[in-house]
């Protein structure tokens, strides 16, 4: 019996996504991992020669290439989508994820004190940011966790388009200051905007409040007792790239959706408050994406699937096809990771999510 049969998933099913995977069907995909009752069900590394496929945009500095020799190439081989040739894949922005369970661990072990509807002007000094209203004055980091900060930002457009406000951010040399510094162009709490910028201000305040950098305190308290190996990225001013710097393997982003389908426990230790798993993944707001109706939490984003509206998948999501979905319904986790980072006119159809839940034997429809 296949491994994938004998955790109730259908390994022809399996098989047929890998084909369709290896086939090219859906673009350049680095890794395919399917865990079903703890238990690795289906794993499958697929190879790309990213240096012949993106070398000679490498070369030339511009919109994903701010450091033609440095980690904010994204064209180079040598830090993407593995770190220099090791198993750490970019998480990109999965990292945002993996800042907010940090944020809750602090909370939990009371080192992060800050009421979540803090207004994070606290945070700054108020003659250095720009565009202060009232509007800004009511940011929260509920705001910031939820992206509805309402602060102007444009993360719509592709990541290779030099008006993208990522792409902006990342060509500054203070991030934080070019983030705050951004005019209001909604009430805080209304609207749900994509923004980079605003779990990069997370990476600010978490130093603030905790005397910490985020990666620091994710390494002690997350990554340690999973037993995580990692990189994270810092931004120009040393601060850890919370939007889209963390580095980790497929199986550790596994072990990461494990942590929250068992509701921040790991071995009997309880790593993430439960009461914040629980938060995190509660819908704060609706969000259009791709033609359906999603929901985000706190930087965690909630995929429906099946008939039934209020069914959601649990993911972590990051640019060029980081992607990690947890169904708790089914005591499964799927994990994707790619490197596809330029925009197609033959962009590939994102059904990977349904094919394997297809797979799970005798499910519910």
């Amino acid at each position: 019996m296949a491994q994938s049969d004998a955790v109730g998933l259908d390994s022809a099913a399996l098989s047929a996504v890998d084909a369709a995977i290896a086939g090219g069907k859906y673009g350049l995909v680095d890794s395919l991992l399917v865990v079903r009752d703890g238990k690795q069900a289906f794993g499958r590394s697929y190879s790309h020669d990213y240096g012949k496929i993106y070398g000679e945009l490498a070369k030339h500095e511009g919109p994903l290439n701010h450091d033609v020799n440095g980690p904010y190439n994204y064209f180079s081989a040598e830090f993407h989508p593995y770190y220099q040739h090791s198993d750490l894949h970019t998480m990109q922005s999965v990292s945002k994820t993996v800042t907010s369970i940090t944020i809750g661990i602090a909370m939990g072990r009371k080192k992060f004190p800050a009421d979540l509807d803090t207004p994070i002007l606290k945070y700054f000094d108020d003659y250095k940011v720009a565009n202060i209203d009232e509007r800004k004055r009511r940011i929260t980091l509920r705001h910031l966790l939820t992206m509805t900060a309402g602060l102007e930002w444009n993360e719509d457009l592709p990541y290779n388009d030099p008006k993208n406000s990522c792409d902006v951010m990342e060509s500054k040399h203070d991030w934080v200051q070019y983030v705050i510094n951004q005019p209001m162009a909604a009430e805080p709490g209304k609207v749900f905007v994509y923004s980079s910028g605003a779990t990069q201000l997370l990476s600010h305040i978490f130093k603030k409040v905790t005397g910490k950098n985020v990666d620091e305190y994710a390494a002690e308290y997350l990554f340690v007792p999973l037993g995580i190996a990692y990189h994270w990225k810092h931004s120009p001013t040393g601060l850890p790239d919370t939007e889209g710097g963390l580095f980790i393997s497929s199986s550790s982003l596994a072990k990461i959706g494990f942590l929250f389908l068992k509701n921040g426990a790991w071995k009997g230790k309880q790593i993430a408050p439960a009461d914040w798993v629980k938060a995190s993944v509660a819908p704060a707001i609706s969000v259009e994406d791709e033609g359906r109706r999603w929901k985000y939490g706190f930087q965690w984003w909630l995929q429906p699937y099946g008939k039934a509206p209020e069914r959601f998948a649990w993911a972590a999501r990051g640019f060029g096809g980081q992607e990690l979905r947890v169904v708790p319904e089914y005591d499964l986790i799927v994990v994707y990771t790619g490197w596809d980072i330029l925009p197609s006119a033959d962009e590939p159809k994102h059904d990977e999510l349904e094919r394997v839940l297809a797979a799970v034997k005798g499910k519910t429809p």
